[in-house]
């Protein structure tokens, strides 16, 4: 019953949760909305574009690569307003900046006090983005398994390990959901100061702490992009990304179910392999006594 409960209660999992990011811009939509009605603005009024006959706005879409810039701007909002707005600073090791660095730069001793603002975040995940040609979706996907993380680990995303666990949730998203998956070797090639054995635990890590648990219904995606409609809307941004449609939303989740299977193998054959090294030391500890 508890394990239901909580399963209910989790958005990542769950088709009828509430997001947790939407939930954190609540205070911040709060606060513009007095502020607007103080001053005698209508929110949107001076900030939101419309084509009409002798003007036509055009967005940076394309076939291939649908509205990816503004919907990475409202994937980072979301992220920005998860660091503004935590409970408290919660993290792991494996996620702090400070014990794995991402550049040879020395990371300041005050590093944990300041958050990043909101274009930081998205000139960060934007570039993992451009460099590895990922598209919308992924970007849709990485939250789902962002919000998962920190529901399933009890952790918070912090200035401390930002980075680490968005790159984390990026890394595991484009090989879920891209046709053709980039390799961990392939994000040293962007993050040039980043060690291949770095990527690989990290990957192992977030896995364990999702339970290998990749799996993204096609509801649970249609809540994510729904919300983040209401998250845009609500600070005055573009998301002209189309749902997904019925064949891509069975694509997705068999796709998800498929690498969930794969790692969960994989966690068995490392488990094994790790038993019989185990057994092997223990035979030879036993003959080195009789003998």
């Amino acid at each position: 019953f508890l394990t239901d409960l909580a399963l209910e209660s989790n958005p990542s999992d769950h088709p009828r949760a509430s997001t947790i990011f939407l939930s954190k811009s609540q205070t911040d939509v709060r606060e513009k909305r007095k502020s607007n009605h103080i001053n005698h603005v209508s929110p949107g009024q001076l900030t939101k574009k419309y084509s009409s006959c002798s003007t036509i706005f055009i967005d940076d879409s394309t076939v291939s690569q649908p509205n990816l810039r503004s919907t990475i701007k409202c994937v980072t909002l979301a992220i920005f307003y998860h660091i503004k707005n935590r409970d408290s600073d919660r993290s792991l090791d494996i996620f702090d900046e400070k014990s794995h660095p991402l550049t040879r730069e020395e990371v300041p001793d005050d590093y944990y006090k300041h958050d990043p603002d909101h274009k930081h975040i998205y000139r960060f995940v934007r570039t993992l983005f451009s460099a590895a040609q990922l598209t919308a979706e992924c970007a849709i996907v990485t939250l789902v398994y962002l919000e998962r993380l920190l529901t399933y680990a009890e952790i918070d995303i912090c200035p401390s390990n930002w980075k680490r666990i968005v790159l984390g949730a990026i890394l595991l998203a484009s090989k879920v959901w891209d046709d053709q998956a980039v390799w961990n070797v392939d994000y040293c090639q962007i993050l040039k100061d980043i060690t291949v054995e770095d990527m690989n635990e990290m990957e192992r890590h977030f896995l364990e702490l999702l339970q290998f648990n990749i799996n993204v219904p096609a509801s649970v995606y249609a809540k994510y992009y729904f919300d983040l409609r209401s998250l845009a809307d609500d600070n005055n941004l573009s998301f002209l990304l189309e749902p997904l449609s019925k064949e891509r939303a069975q694509k997705l989740e068999a796709i998800s179910r498929l690498c969930e299977d794969k790692y969960k193998d994989l966690s068995k054959a490392a488990m094994r392999r790790s038993f019989s090294a185990d057994n092997l030391v223990g035979i030879r500890r036993s003959n080195a006594i009789l003998s």
